[in-house]
């Protein structure tokens, strides 16, 4: 069974960087696409906003709403992945969940996910 949690959550002024973590536990962690996704507001899933993917190969997708400010990479040897958000907005603040996926076969897990705000 996969897990995932996430860290590194918090208050930033606008202008500032935080960096999250999601630590993987469980098997196959190299196998699966990662991403980050961010929701402003309870609601459903698909009401999440995705910002950013990496996949098995290190390639990289970014939300036009992040792209140049936030990084995404991965630590395979330590089942972890990390979004890097510099230039922070107030805009920005939302609970930022952490995605696992395969395709083959299909499997699908989230975290619980960090709150990020940021204000002044």
């Amino acid at each position: 069974q996969v897990q995932l949690v996430e860290s590194g959550g918090g208050l930033v002024q606008p202008g500032g960087s935080l960096r999250l973590s999601c630590v993987f536990s469980g098997s196959g962690y190299s196998l699966f696409t990662m991403g980050w996704y961010r929701q402003a507001r309870q609601g459903p899933v698909n009401e999440r906003e995705l910002v950013a993917l990496i996949n098995t190969v290190n390639s990289t997708y970014y939300s036009d709403s992040v792209q140049g400010r936030f990084t995404i990479s991965r630590d395979n040897p330590k089942n972890t992945v990390y979004l890097q958000m510099n230039s922070l907005k107030p805009e920005d603040t939302a609970v930022y969940f952490c995605d696992a996926r395969r395709q083959v076969p299909a499997l699908r897990y989230w975290g619980q996910g960090t709150q990020v705000t940021v204000s002044s």
